[in-house]
Parts: structure tokens; sequence; C-alpha cells
């Protein structure tokens, strides 16, 4: 099992994995994921990382829908930063030990500053990767919160 699924399984939380075939050649993973599982594109989110105040080790998660995108100055704001970039591939590779396409907001090595985008506050669970690609975990938002630390933000941009 993967960090995120333990983690999930050591906090006794109720929760689903869904597996699909990934295929290598996709261009995006949370899309492949929703057409793969058959799901509501606005119920699989893609965890996205950032870094804060032009510092390439400062990061931060964005949780959002697939079919959207992060909001750089939302988060920003949420996060009480000025200045926000999308996190180096390697940096945020290093920081949650998970590689691209598998980065799963749960079970990080190293606890980040999280937002989820508030429209998963309307949604009895959402989806997000199980740490590897081809793995979903299907959870509670409020469950996701609690585990992360994180903070619903409205930080996706459909």
């Amino acid at each position: 099992m993967t960090p995120a699924v333990n983690c999930a399984k050591k906090a006794k939380i109720n929760f689903r994995t869904h597996s699909y075939q990934h295929d290598p050649n996709t261009a995006s993973y949370g899309d492949e994921a929703a057409q793969a599982l058959g799901i509501d594109p606005q119920r699989v989110f893609k965890t996205l990382l950032v870094s804060l105040d032009g510092n390439p080790k400062k990061l931060a998660v964005g949780v959002v829908p697939v079919s959207g995108t992060l909001d750089l100055k939302a988060i920003g704001a949420c996060l009480k930063s000025k200045k926000v970039a999308m996190a180096d591939p390697t940096e945020a590779q290093r920081a949650t030990g998970y590689l691209l396409g598998g980065i799963s907001p749960l079970g990080q090595k190293k606890r980040l500053p999280l937002v989820l985008d508030q429209s998963a506050e309307s949604l009895e669970t959402i989806h997000v990767s199980g740490g590897k690609r081809g793995l979903e975990i299907e959870l509670a938002p409020t469950d996701l919160l609690r585990l992360t630390g994180g903070q619903y933000g409205d930080i996706g941009r459909g």
C-alpha cells in the first residue's frame, strides 16, 4: 500500500480505493482517472504544489477539480503569500515522497500547508490521488482537511 492509503487506514476514516490501468502516454493524469473510473470530473481533484514567497523550498498544496485550474493569486491570498508560483517538479517530488502524476495530499513526507477548493465542500466524497498513478482514494472532503490540517479556499477556476 501507499503512504496515502496507510494514512487513511491509520486514521480509521471511511474511504475507498479505485484502481485503473494508467496509460503512460496520457497528457492529464486527473482527466485520465475521471474517464477511466467513469466519475464526474468535478469530483476528481488534482494535487498541485506551489512555492511561496519566491522560495523554491517553501511549498504548499492546492487541491482543485481536474476540470479546472489553480488560481495562484487566490491560493497566495489564502496562505498570506504575495509571490506564488508552481513548484519545481523535483522539489515537489522530494517534499512529498511521490512521483508526479501520483502526488497525493495524504501521507506526504513533510506536512505542507494545504488548501482544498471550496467546491469540494458541497460534495459528499471526492477522489484524490492514492499515491501512485492509476490509484485514487475516495473520501469525505472534511476527512481530507482533518488529516492534512488543511483549509477550504476559493482557489479553483473552471
